[in-house]
């Protein structure tokens, strides 16, 4: 392991290799291809998509919710990885080694931890927006923007703070697996970096896991309350089953992409040396990275508000957008997307109920708007 190690180091520092050897736990030309062709999908579905998001958002500003905003800064977050990071994997899989040398790899590495981890926070942090909208006390908008600013601002200062010591001497950026890729050096044995990686693990992976379970446990055990006490059983168990799949959606959506991620880097640092070969830790790398891919279909796709008002971008694309004064709070598109413009009496009655409201069975709003 330390002899691949030093091989990586050494093609990094003078810009030259081959094409791994795969007996020596390297990707052989095939494999390479294989990686380039998965990660040129990344790249592509990753980059668009959520294009599209901020797209969406930009021309319905009425969309932009205290949630949303949450979405937003995921979105801008996964666009950032699809720009500054993926291409240079690509590129060093098209050509079977590293391309930009060492301050390259470190930059790489930063990059997408520093991009990765505002998106996990910002995660965990949505499924706390949306168990305070679901469970909480009514709130004034202004208060509920104000908090999901901070929000917003939190994760990316919470995400500096975790990602910028590799580069400051508390573990350190390098080459990954095949050498292909670039990322915080988990095989480092020193108590440092084992300390580091152990922190890594827990404050930004493990606890925003925590608090996801936490605050949508908490909604499908509300929404199921919700469903006892209402009337129209039917339209309920259709707005609870909507609720499940979300959820289910997200909580998985989660885990595949950065569990196995976090479970082979400590593998990595904790195990027995050569427990994890470097062609295997390419496929956690390319998991997590399809993460950019599914946040906008798990997390806005999904959402009925988005797909009407993006299905009404689409068909109506040489139309001007309509103005922020016909969007609503609880029905940010009503009237353009498809969703009808509720009365005035209903929409009295919408604004009255909060989450918490002592009478649930009058409740007949969205629960992700």
């Amino acid at each position: 392991m330390v002899i691949v190690l030093q091989q990586h180091s050494n093609n990094l520092s003078t810009g030259h290799s081959s094409v791994s050897d795969p007996a020596a736990g390297g990707l052989s030309r095939a494999d390479h291809t294989a990686a380039a062709v998965v990660l040129g999908f990344i790249l592509v579905l990753g980059f668009l998509g959520n294009l599209l998001v901020l797209l969406v958002f930009s021309r319905f500003p009425g969309l932009v919710t205290p949630v949303n905003l949450l979405l937003i800064n995921i979105s801008a977050s996964d666009m950032l990885v699809c720009i500054f990071g993926t291409p240079l994997s690509f590129a060093a899989n098209v050509r079977g080694r590293w391309l930009t040398g060492s301050y390259g790899c470190r930059w790489y590495g930063f990059s997408n931890a520093f991009f990765g981890v505002v998106s996990l926070v910002s995660l965990s942090l949505l499924s706390f927006e949306r168990y305070s909208v679901v469970l909480c006390r009514t709130q004034s908008d202004s208060s509920q923007y104000c908090r999901a600013r901070l929000a917003v601002v939190a994760s990316w200062l919470y995400s500096l703070v975790w990602t910028l010591p590799p580069l400051l001497g508390w573990s350190s950026y390098g080459p990954e697996g095949p050498g292909t890729i670039c990322s915080i050096q988990w095989h480092q044995r020193s108590t440092t970096a084992r300390s580091y990686i152990s922190c890594l693990f827990i404050f930004c992976l493990l606890l925003p896991l925590l608090l996801m379970f936490f605050c949508y446990g908490r909604i499908l055990l509300a929404v199921r309350a919700v469903e006892r006490q209402v009337t129209r059983i039917n339209q309920s168990s259709a707005e609870r089953r909507e609720v499940l799949v979300m959820v289910v959606s997200m909580v998985t959506g989660y885990l595949l992409c950065w569990m196995p991620y976090g479970v082979v880097a400590m593998l990595a640092t904790f195990g027995q040396p050569g427990v994890v070969p470097p062609a295997a830790s390419l496929i956690p790398s390319l998991l997590a990275k399809t993460s950019t891919v599914l946040n906008p279909v798990i997390y806005v796709l999904l959402n009925k508000q988005f797909s009407r008002c993006f299905l009404y971008m689409i068909r109506c694309s040489s139309e001007a957008p309509p103005r922020p004064a016909q969007f609503t709070t609880h029905y940010p598109a009503a009237g353009v997307c498809g969703i009808t413009l509720p009365t005035h009496q209903q929409m009295n009655k919408t604004q009255q109920v909060p989450c918490s409201h002592p009478e649930p069975n009058r409740y007949s709003g969205p629960l992700w708007c």
